[in-house]
This record gives C-alpha cells, sequence and structure tokens, in this order.
C-alpha cells in the first residue's frame, strides 16, 4: 500500500456518519418528531439528545446544527428544514466541526463557571455568516453545579439567534432544571439485525466479502453501538487481510472464526453442544468440550457468559417464538435454540441461569479460572435433570397407586401407624371434646331450673365464683395460658418436672437451670389465681421429664416413624443429604384437631413446641 493511500485512508466510523437524518439508521422516532417540528414552525431554544455511547448523539447535533442553518448559494432556502439533498453553504465546514457560528465544547474539560461564563458573554452577539449561533455542549453532565446555574438564565431565555444542543450518556447527573428548559430526545441502541445490514451495505461499498455470521458476531458485540460496530468491522478486515485491491476485487474474506478469534469468543455452535451435555447430565462431555475450548484460547469465564447468553436466549424463545426468526442469529441457534425452547421447562431454564450467574463471578475470582468453570458445570449438570420434591413426590405416589388401589397413608394416617398410643390418645379426646357426639349431648342438655339453689348471698357466690379447682398439672398450664403469665407458664413447661399434683397440693423437681424463686411465685400465682392457699412443695424424687422435654421426645419419635415410610424414604434416596425438619399435617378439615377446653393442652403438650 502506498503512502498516498496510507495518509489518506479514514477509519469506517468517519467515512461512513451520517449527514443527514436520513442517514440515521434506528433513530425514527426522533427523526419524525424533529422533522414535524421543522415543518411546523415550532423550532424549541434547547434539546438535549441522550443515550449510550455511539448511537449518534453528538453526529445528531452536528446534522441539527446544518438543518438549522442549511441555505444553498442561489438562496432559494430562507428557513431551517431537514431536506437536504445536496451540500449548502455552510455544510460542510460544520460537519467538519470548523465552522465559527456553531460552537462545540466538551464538558468534561470546559466545566467551570468561567467556560460557561463565556458562552453567556459571547451568546449576546449575532451570527457571523450562519442564521443561527449553535452551541453543542458534548458530555453535559460533567458540568459543575456552579455551571449548571450559571447557564440556567441564558439557557431559559436565549437570544433568537441562538440554539443549545447538549449532548450526554448520564442524563440522570443533569440537573432536572436543565431538563426542563430542554427538549429532550432519547437515542435508542441499534439493534443487531439492523446492524448486520448496515454492515453488510458498507462491506458491499468498500468491496469486502464477509460471512454473514462474522457480521452478525460484530453486530452482537457492539451491543447497539453503531460506532462500535464499525470499529470493530474495521478491525476484523485488517485482521482477516480482506482489503479490496486497486482493481475493487476483495484479496481476502472476513470470516466467523477470525472474528470470533479476534473478539475471543467461543465458537458459538461449541457453545450450543455445551449447553446440550449440560442439558442431558452428560458431565464427562461437558467437562471434555470446556477443556477443548479452553485450549484453543477461550476465557473460561467467556464460555459462561456466552453459555448464559445462550439460556437467557432459549428462554425468551419459550416466551415468545418469534424471537428465534432474528436474522442477527446462526441457523444453528435458530433451529436449536427452538428446538430446547420447546423441550426444557422454565424450571430448569431459570435455575441454570441463576447457576451460570454465580459461577461466572465464582470464576472471575478464582485463582485458576478453568478448575471453578469445571465445578459449575459439575454442579449445572448434576441439577440438570433433578426433579423438584413435589415432582418427586406426585411421581411416586402415582407410582404407587398403581401398584396398589388402596391411598397412600396422610398425615394422620401415619401417626397413628408410627405412635399408635398417640392416636388412641387423640380419638379419646376427640369423644370427650365439646365438638364429639356426647360432648354436644352434654352441652345441649339445659340444666333445670329446680337445679339451682332458690336463694344464696351475693357475697358467697362471689367467693365460690373466685374459688377455682385445677384436676392436673395441665390445667395449671391452661390457667397460665389463660391468665396470660407467659412467664410461669413458660417455667411450669420447660423448668418443672412433676412428681404428685393434687387439688391444693403440688409436689414438683426442679431442672437445674430454673431460678431459685420459680417456688415462691407458684404459690402466689396458685392463690391468686384459685382463690384458696396451695401447698408447693421441692421433692427429692426426679419426677417425669419437663413437658418440653416430652414435646421434643414426642417430636423425635414422630420423625423416626415418618422416616420409615416407603414414600418418605424414596424421597430421601433422591435427594442426597436431605434431612426431615419438621412433620406437620397439611392444612385443611382433615388435619383439623378438636378443641380443647380453655386452658387445657392434649397431653400435657406444650401447644408453641408440638407442631407436628
Amino acid at each position: 500500500m502506498s503512502d498516498t493511500t496510507t495518509s489518506s485512508y479514514r477509519v469506517l466510523a468517519r467515512k461512513y456518519r451520517p449527514a443527514t437524518f436520513d442517514d440515521l439508521i434506528g433513530q425514527d422516532a426522533m427523526v419524525r418528531t424533529i422533522s414535524n417540528a421543522f415543518e411546523a414552525g415550532r423550532i424549541p431554544q434547547a434539546w438535549i439528545l441522550t443515550g449510550v455511547r455511539g448511537v449518534g448523539k453528538t453526529t445528531t447535533a452536528r446534522i441539527l446544527a446544518r438543518a438549522l442553518n442549511y441555505e444553498l448559494p442561489d438562496g432559494s432556502i430562507k428557513a431551517p428544514t431537514i431536506n437536504m439533498p445536496a451540500l449548502g453553504v455552510h455544510c460542510e465546514a460544520i460537519m467538519e466541526s470548523r465552522h465559527l457560528d456553531v460552537i462545540e465544547m466538551d464538558a468534561a474539560s470546559h466545566n467551570s463557571v468561567d467556560d460557561v461564563r463565556q458562552i453567556n458573554d459571547a451568546i449576546r452577539y449575532a451570527p457571523v455568516s450562519a442564521r443561527y449561533k449553535v452551541y453543542i455542549l458534548d458530555e453535559v453532565h460533567m458540568l459543575s453545579g456552579a455551571a449548571f446555574n450559571a447557564l440556567l438564565k441564558t439557557l431559559e431565555e436565549p437570544p433568537p439567534h441562538a440554539k443549545f444542543i447538549f449532548a450526554t450518556t448520564e442524563i440522570r447527573k443533569v440537573p432536572i432544571t436543565v431538563l426542563s428548559r430542554c427538549q429532550r430526545f432519547d437515542l435508542r441502541r441499534v439493534d443487531a439485525a439492523r446492524l448486520v445490514e448496515h454492515l453488510q451495505g458498507i462491506a458491499g461499498k468498500e468491496a469486502i466479502k464477509a460471512e454473514p455470521e462474522a457480521l452478525a458476531l460484530i453486530a452482537r458485540a457492539a451491543e447497539g453501538s453503531v460506532r462500535d460496530a464499525l470499529s470493530l468491522f474495521d478491525q476484523a478486515i485488517a485482521h482477516a487481510g480482506a482489503q479490496a485491491d486497486i482493481s475493487g476485487a476483495a484479496s481476502g474474506l472476513v470470516r466467523a472464526d477470525n472474528v470470533r478469534q479476534m473478539l475471543g469468543l467461543a465458537d458459538r455452535t461449541r457453545i450450543i453442544e455445551l449447553f446440550d451435555a449440560l442439558m442431558r447430565a452428560d458431565v464427562a462431555a461437558a467437562l471434555k468440550e470446556l477443556r477443548d475450548q479452553y485450549d484453543s484460547g477461550a476465557d473460561p469465564a467467556m464460555v459462561l457468559g456466552d453459555l448464559a447468553e445462550f439460556t437467557h436466549f432459549v428462554t425468551r424463545v419459550k416466551i415468545v417464538p418469534a424471537l428465534a426468526d432474528d436474522v442477527s442469529l446462526t441457523e444453528a441457534e435458530r433451529v436449536r435454540g427452538r428446538a430446547f425452547a420447546a423441550k426444557l421447562s422454565m424450571r430448569i431454564l431459570a435455575r441454570t441461569w441463576q447457576m451460570l450467574l454465580k459461577g461466572i463471578a465464582e470464576v472471575e475470582a478464582a485463582g485458576r479460572p478453568i478448575d471453578a468453570a469445571e465445578m459449575v458445570l459439575v454442579r449445572i449438570a448434576y441439577a440438570a435433570d433433578l426433579p423438584t420434591p413435589d415432582e418427586v413426590i406426585r411421581t411416586l405416589s402415582e407410582s404407587r397407586r398403581g401398584e396398589n388401589s388402596a391411598p397412600i397413608a396422610g398425615p394422620t394416617e401415619l401417626r397413628a401407624q408410627t405412635h399408635p398410643e398417640r392416636a388412641r390418645s387423640d380419638q379419646a379426646r376427640q369423644d370427650l371434646s365439646p365438638r364429639g357426639s356426647r360432648g354436644a349431648a352434654a352441652a345441649a342438655t339445659p340444666m333445670p331450673a329446680s337445679a339451682a339453689p332458690a336463694s344464696m348471698p351475693v357475697e358467697t357466690t362471689a367467693k365460690l365464683e373466685q374459688i377455682r379447682a385445677l384436676k392436673s398439672f395441665e390445667d395449671l398450664i391452661g390457667l397460665a395460658a389463660e391468665k396470660r403469665d407467659l412467664s410461669i407458664k413458660s417455667a411450669l413447661e420447660r423448668d418443672v418436672r412433676l412428681v404428685r399434683f393434687e387439688d391444693g397440693a403440688l409436689e414438683i423437681a426442679l431442672e437445674a437451670g430454673a431460678r431459685k424463686t420459680l417456688i415462691g411465685e407458684i404459690s402466689k400465682k396458685l392463690a391468686d389465681w384459685t382463690g384458696r392457699r396451695w401447698m408447693v412443695a421441692v421433692s427429692a424424687e426426679a419426677g417425669s421429664p419437663s413437658l418440653r422435654a416430652q414435646a421434643e421426645m414426642r417430636k423425635a419419635e414422630m420423625k423416626d416413624g415418618v422416616r420409615g415410610d416407603p414414600l418418605v424414604q424414596a424421597v430421601m434416596e433422591r435427594f442426597p443429604g436431605a434431612e426431615i425438619v419438621d412433620v406437620r399435617p397439611p392444612a385443611g378439615p382433615a388435619s383439623e384437631q378438636p378443641s380443647e377446653p380453655t386452658g387445657s393442652q392434649p397431653d400435657g403438650d406444650v401447644a408453641d413446641d408440638d407442631t407436628l
């Protein structure tokens, strides 16, 4: 290549920079709004353009400045217009940033009050040759707070010959007082399909041959930035040696493999094969594929990132199948993506995504990334076909029903099988409870009027009402609950071992951690609650275990009984390392326990601890 060619070469991003609104791609909404405003003569005094890097903010600002000052040599254009079929008097100078009346300022390096003061001083003077004096402030969010304040008055009431165009990537950092004085346009990312078309057009103009998959990789890596896409395409052309010669015929081809190597990406087809191995729980194939890609130079974290991206793509296709028609996708992605979306459940895809997201961070922080990546793949493959607990139970239940028509024992039946004494006690309480037949009959039988005393002194009646009989230790705990004395109730359940109980006499043994004043407290409370004195004594005998200890023993027995059930054993085998944390009856009428008399607990159970 000659020195003349080298010196005159311009990168694609500059060579194909849009010069008119028709050249802008992916910004149709903004172009339509500006066009309508120009045609109606409703041109604001200031615009603010926001968007990610490379979407065309500064370019759009220059096109706006050109449209505001568009003028043909014959003087036929007298007003701003967006229709600019040919270069006007000021167009070339504006697009090359050398026009005296279009002042471009980088707010990142000119962000002080003095810089804004210079604008305020100069804006008063009329333009030298153009129709408007236009100030373009790039990265305006970098202005200091004082500089913004200095600009406000001029921005709100600029001279008729002045216009402002701001550009920023951080719109949230711009004060609302400035935003409210500007017409805002959000420049969108250009979608990958549109970028591929744009790159194909440029490749044709440059006589460069490129594989469609190579252009798709470039468009995807650009993430919606036209400038990034052109810069990457420039790099890919140089990497592949695909420069056109003097005759216009390309001497090389931009291949997908070259682009993939340039960007450090893994082969898309190999990523799909790796995903397939993981979903089939083929750990050996998955690890081999990862090692092969690693030996080829792929970064382990990037491989997991590509896996996460493909998982996200399959999930989106499962929700919206039409997304697989995107032209920026390879044929393998479209076909196999649809197949995976139809076969895999949303639960599996969501779980894979979460594990990859967590795994990428682990790989980036690990001393040996490849080892960490392999462990991530092992976890994913192990969990790929692992059903959820409810699916296991449902499957095992259906298989057991197929073998035996008898229904599987529910929690109530399991309790009767594993703890018959408790089941008989429950049945006895149900028969004697007010909700049982005998209890209901007794409650429904009215007391004859003749049975009541004919007369009685009021004071005697009050005294009898104060006296309360307690038939069991459980009645005492129920009375403490009824009186809302949680301290005594908890102490009776946790720190007291019952030796003997009679109405008016209580003989107990205390646990090692019981407070020393407990005996006196119980005596006083009993006298207050029952209306008579009680004899409370500490016995030398060991006594029965505390109610808390009894409840814990019953809970352990219940777990042991449930653990022996074949269905539970089958579930435990499917989930190695799982533990039975608690045993509870299902919600609903079937699990409803008979109501107990106020202040009592069944079999001396502690209600708070005996949840089965």
